[in-house]
């Protein structure tokens, strides 16, 4: 992931991959259905699909002259929502999946905080046994990579709040330990009294608490990263990047929408962006 600074805080990009992509086929299938104009089809796989449906052919399709022509002439994008692209994004923020989230153009699998914070809870739960509970929280931290700003002068604010808000819990909640750490991984307490990275390592080791982040999704915030799986119909996609990669768009959003035109094969460009419109 490459790095950037904006306002004078340094961030990180997210990164892109795609998947999975449908093909154009199934779009000029669903075009010509609604015309029964398959016969016109420069594709002889479209040609001939009612007859002979060769489904190999037609999902390897890179160009049609079809959804070309209602795209860009008769602006009749419902067609292209039968192709789909699928794209795997690494470290956007949680303030992103949020916007996502909002304009529901798309479907969306995101890592979750329910049962992927163990790393943090440990942390702290350890922090107990050093000299400097926060110093070896803020150590820990920092190692796992979980924000997008990566400006350290900013985390170290942050994930101060993060530590005193499950120190204010914990002194609140007489159940706290029982609650952050698995049954099995509880004698770890007592073995490694004193003893901080030893503990914290046994805690990584062990059993992790399944569902760790219900009680204590208070402290996650929008600057935290995200791992997620999204799927847009390419008439969506095209409302996304009309959208997001322009230069209204919040810059976090606009980085992300630009890796993904990034990945996306021209053959869908050329449909839904007018800068690689044939």
């Amino acid at each position: 992931m490459t790095q950037t600074q904006m306002y004078h805080i340094t961030y990180q990009k997210p990164k892109v991959s795609l998947l999975q992509e449908a093909g154009l086929g199934v779009a000029e299938i669903a075009a010509r259905t609604c015309y029964d104009s398959f016969e016109n089809s420069e594709n002889a796989c479209i040609k001939e699909a009612m007859e002979h449906l060769d489904t190999q052919a037609i999902n390897k399709i890179e160009d049609s002259e079809l959804l070309s022509n209602l795209a860009w002439v008769h602006h009749h994008h419902s067609i292209i929502e039968h192709a789909t692209l699928s794209f795997l994004v690494q470290g956007t923020s949680r303030g992103v999946l949020q916007e996502h989230a909002r304009h529901r153009i798309q479907s969306i699998s995101v890592r979750s905080t329910r049962y992927t914070m163990s790393g943090i809870i440990n942390a702290f739960i350890a922090s107990f046994e050093a000299e400097d509970g926060f110093e070896f929280f803020l150590e820990k931290l920092l190692a796992l990579d979980m924000f997008v700003i990566i400006d350290l002068a900013y985390l170290a604010i942050e994930i101060r709040a993060i530590y005193d808000k499950l120190l204010f819990q914990y002194h609140r909640d007489s159940t706290f330990v029982q609650n952050a750490v698995a049954k099995s991984s509880l004698p770890f307490l007592e073995v490694h009294k004193g003893d901080a990275q030893g503990l914290f390592e046994a805690l990584q080791h062990g059993k992790k608490k399944r569902n760790v982040g219900d009680g204590f999704k208070h402290i996650v915030s929008d600057n935290w990263k995200v791992d997620m799986v999204v799927t847009f119909n390419i008439r969506s996609l095209k409302n996304y990047f009309d959208l997001r990669d322009s230069g209204a768009a919040w810059f976090q959003i606009r980085w992300l929408a630009e890796e993904m035109k990034r990945v996306t094969p021209l053959k869908y460009l050329r449909l839904i962006d007018k800068k690689h419109k044939k």
